[in-house]
């Protein structure tokens, strides 16, 4: 497998459509705050959990510059008459533990014209496979509990699965055993 930071596949969509899933890198920040601006409010707010109409300077930073140690990010992209467009990105954070037992936090969002095409699901097995790479054995993630889709995609995953409500968010827990080979 490419280094984390080197990280690319191309893939095609089972509607056919082709795609690129990489790591995302400096160079994608007009593409990033594009993709952003592109998204519904219902998009932003599953994934957020908060309405937002932009990010500050700071947000995007850190979303483009990514160690990939503690944390990596993919974007999904396909080509327009515009030239590279991010249709997805998706990104784990680490959040704790050490040694054996480390976890990471992992989002995705998905713009709207593209959800339904399984780009979350591959997105997951990516990240998944990268993680495990970084002996990583274990996502979280807080889904809303309306957001069926996501929570459909973390059922489907392939991954043994723990779920937790509290008020109106579901804490999802997926192992990634070393052994696992869903990516």
């Amino acid at each position: 497998m490419n280094h984390a930071r080197d990280y690319s596949v191309s893939e095609v969509l089972k509607d056919g459509t082709r795609v690129t899933i990489r790591a995302i890198r400096p160079g994608d920040r007009d593409r990033f705050v594009e993709a952003f601006r592109l998204l519904e409010r219902d998009s932003i707010y599953t994934r957020f959990f908060t309405p937002r109409i932009d990010l500050s300077d700071d947000e995007i930073d850190r979303a483009i510059n990514v160690d990939f140690m503690s944390e990596a990010a993919l974007v999904v992209t396909t080509e327009s008459v515009r030239g590279e467009i991010i249709i997805a990105s998706g990104r784990y954070i680490a959040t704790g533990g050490a040694g054996n037992e480390r976890s990471a936090e992992v989002a995705f969002v998905v713009e709207e014209d593209y959800q339904g095409r399984g780009i979350a699901s591959r997105l997951l097995a990516h990240l998944a496979s990268l993680a495990r790479a970084q002996n990583f054995t274990r996502f979280e993630a807080d889904v809303l509990s309306q957001n069926r889709a996501m929570l459909s995609v973390f059922k489907r995953g392939g991954f043994p699965m723990e779920q937790r409500r509290e008020r109106g968010v579901i804490h999802v827990t997926l192992a990634l055993p070393a052994d696992s080979r869903t990516a």
